[in-house]
């Protein structure tokens, strides 16, 4: 069925996220033309690219996800937008998540103790206690902009599990900005690190943030790149030097990945390791808020917020979309895609599927099964969704107990993150009961 191709479009444009995710239209378009072509304008100073194929449907997200002999990761890297040149490429290829069994395989291998139950249990006190600080830290103002509260765990969970020092913390925060919310004007060029409070390390990684981000054809630095990112990468080595015995850093090394594998491991867990929950918390408590007689499910018994965190990550996805590659000509949904077409699954439009989801725009803590996609599917599900899980379900714990009669500030609206790719909150002013 021929569809309104400017309408196709707007599933591209970063500034339809700024409304918010644009659910109805996925619907409409899953009805039309499941698998949809979409022309990929051009947005500011970012260029053109050369269009790919929308994947909307539940069933058929997974087929991509599940399929890398047809739908590659490695071809093309996983962001819609092309890498500038082809050593950029080259080097987002050495990225996990980048990559196509079997090497792909063995690269999960280097960093899967991390996630093993055992690792997790002792995890779990830690992450516990830390989500009990975070909140009575601000239960007596009675309001506060929650996002950068709910941004604080996983940014502190994966310093602890990657061995950066507490004094060099913020610069996750940074590096994540800029590379996640570069469409978004208040996050391409984050600089929050109060030089004074960084180890020495963290001050010498500064030194080494570049200051021209215009490559040298013109056009804006792909943020990805490793020019764009030589801070986070200087930082990276000088802590690989002595890094602290056990840490992800020393695993890393010990497993000899090679000197590009060790920085784009690291940026996969500096910076997208935490986006899930950086996202996905600001985002449920929101869902919740919105939804006030599931909150007070929730509220009755705090003991099912467990069970209640894949609700609010399918009908709040931090995720919208991951990119594949054809690996040859093949037929996806009817339509005839050529090899070295971009490929692009909507894991936002897959959670909202009708045919899979009875009322999937109803919230409903109670829904079970709950097939969504927020953390993939196939050879590159999420290697940490365990950990994402029991973070989440820590920190709405003890919102839920320590913030009584929470609610949104009337009249402060959401400021929604500028981004195709993330469905973020900049943020999300609430208040609730001071206590006595």
């Amino acid at each position: 069925m021929a569809i309104d191709q400017a309408r196709a479009n707007r599933i591209f444009l970063p500034g339809t996220y700024a409304e918010g995710v644009p659910y109805e239209l996925f619907r409409e378009l899953r009805a039309e033309s499941p698998v949809c072509w979409v022309e990929e304008p051009a947005v500011g100073p970012w260029p053109a690219g050369p269009g790919y194929w929308a994947v909307l449907r539940h069933a058929d997200v997974k087929h991509v996800l599940r399929t890398p002999e047809l739908f590659s990761s490695h071809l093309g890297a996983t962001q819609i937008r092309d890498p500038d040149t082809s050593a950029d490429l080259d080097f987002a290829r050495t990225m996990m998540l980048n990559q196509d069994p079997p090497d792909h395989a063995r690269l999960r291998r280097a960093v899967a103790a991390a996630f093993t139950p055992r690792a997790l249990r002792e995890l779990t006190a830690a992450v516990e206690a830390r989500a009990e600080e975070l909140v009575a830290g601000i239960a007596p103002s009675g309001e506060v902009d929650v996002v950068p509260v709910a941004a604080d765990l996983p940014v502190w969970t994966l310093a602890r599990i990657l061995g950066v020092p507490e004094q060099d913390r913020a610069l996750l925060v940074d590096w994540s900005n800029r590379v996640i919310g570069y469409q978004d004007p208040d996050h391409a060029r984050s600089s929050t690190a109060d030089p004074s409070r960084l180890t020495p390390m963290g001050r010498d990684a500064l030194g080494h943030r570049p200051t021209d981000l215009t490559a040298p054809d013109g056009r804006p630095l792909n943020p990805r790149s490793r020019a764009a990112l030589a801070d986070m990468f200087a930082y990276a080595h000088a802590l690989a030097e002595q890094p602290p015995p056990g840490s992800m850093v020393a695993r890393m090394r010990e497993a000899g990945l090679s000197a590009a594998e060790f920085e784009t491991m690291f940026f996969l867990f500096g910076v997208a390791g935490n986006e899930t929950l950086r996202n996905g918390l600001p985002g449920a408590l929101y869902s919740l808020l919105t939804n006030p007689d599931q909150y007070r499910l929730l509220c009755r018994r705090p003991e099912s917020t467990g069970s209640a965190v894949d609700e609010l990550l399918r009908f709040w996805p931090p995720v919208v979309e991951f990119r594949r590659t054809a690996t040859r000509d093949v037929v996806l949904a009817g339509r005839r895609i050529s090899g070295g077409d971009k490929v692009v699954v909507y894991h936002a439009s897959a959670n909202r599927d009708e045919t899979v989801f009875p009322d999937p725009d109803r919230l409903d803590l109670t829904r079970t099964p709950n097939d969504h996609v927020s953390f993939g599917y196939g050879p590159h599900f999420c290697v940490g969704a365990q950990l994402a899980r029991i973070q989440m379900a820590a920190m709405l714990r003890h919102v839920l107990t320590g913030l009584p009669g929470l609610e949104l500030v009337p009249g402060a609206a959401p400021v929604r993150l500028v981004s195709n790719f993330q469905n973020g909150l900049k943020r999300l002013d609430v208040r609730w009961s001071r206590p006595d």
